[in-house]
């Protein structure tokens, strides 16, 4: 896929989905790239014709229906599906209430797929396209404070996986992106909510997170513009990954996870296999 493609980017104004729309357009690929305020991609540098701002509010399933019919008429179609738009929630599982978590799945989950019901019919005419979604290292592995948030992106584990294989004869690939902790604005309030409720059983695990994460802001080991340039080269591949694990941190905690996945089923596999019907 070396032609010029066509891209849609959900959440364009911070973090990857910026940097993502900036390297785009400095390869000479055509992007719809949206966010609830526009205005926060007027200053990108473009040529006519190559960029298309549209507020969307992922949440608002109509809004997504129409965005998605804009940018095919405007473009004639769309050849990759980025799903970025999201953000966080920290806080230990107790603590997280119901509205706090169904804030965060309406946009992570609900969101995600409200984009990708409004454009898989455009892929699906073409038989061919590309759908990255935007997971996390929270997603392939659960990490304390992050419980709620994690849980969103296990489930676009799951999304994704099943959808890679519902549309591979298609010719539409799907890959789940799981970045470690880069240097964006995540950690930021405009990205990140943080649980009104805290319980002091929970200072020593979920409180110390806080602290801990506090001290990270801005100077987490991720390139977000290294990370955007591999997510491009990747869904520009023939055969592009279902999983792709973005960072040391997220390559050694996924490591280590298996590596206790399989001591743990070795250890009770005699309790495992004890249940079937004989």
């Amino acid at each position: 896929m070396n032609q010029p493609q066509v891209w849609f980017v959900t959440g364009a104004s911070r973090g990857f989905g910026r940097e993502i729309v900036k390297d785009l357009l400095q390869r000479g690929d055509k992007v719809a790239a949206t966010a609830r305020n526009t205005e926060s991609l007027s200053d990108l540098e473009f040529e006519e014709g190559q960029l298309l701002p549209l507020k969307l509010d992922v949440t608002n399933e109509s809004q997504a229906i129409e965005a998605a019919k804009q940018a095919v008429e405007y473009f004639g179609r769309i050849d990759v599906l980025v799903n970025n738009a999201g953000f966080g929630v920290m806080g230990g599982v107790e603590e997280i209430s119901d509205k706090e978590a169904r804030q965060v799945f309406d946009t992570n989950v609900f969101g995600l797929l409200n984009v990708t019901r409004a454009v898989l019919p455009y892929m699906r005419k073409e038989r061919s396209g590309r759908v990255l979604n935007l997971s996390s290292i929270g997603g392939l592995i659960g990490i304390t404070s992050w419980g709620i948030y994690g849980s969103t992106k296990f489930a676009v584990e799951g999304i994704s996986e099943a959808l890679a294989q519902e549309v591979a004869h298609l010719g539409i690939k799907v890959t789940s992106v799981e970045p470690g902790f880069f240097r964006t604005d995540f950690l930021d309030s405009s990205s990140l909510n943080v649980a009104e409720k805290e319980i002091e059983d929970y200072a020593e695990s979920v409180g110390k997170w806080r602290k801990d994460m506090a001290a990270t802001n801005k100077q987490q080991p991720g390139d977000p513009v290294k990370a955007a340039k591999a997510m491009i080269d990747v869904a520009k591949s023939d055969n592009p990954p279902v999983h792709l694990m973005l960072g040391n941190d997220t390559v050694d905690g996924v490591t280590e996870k298996l590596e206790n996945l399989q001591k743990e089923m070795k250890a009770w596999e005699h309790v495992s296999r004890s249940t079937d019907i004989e």
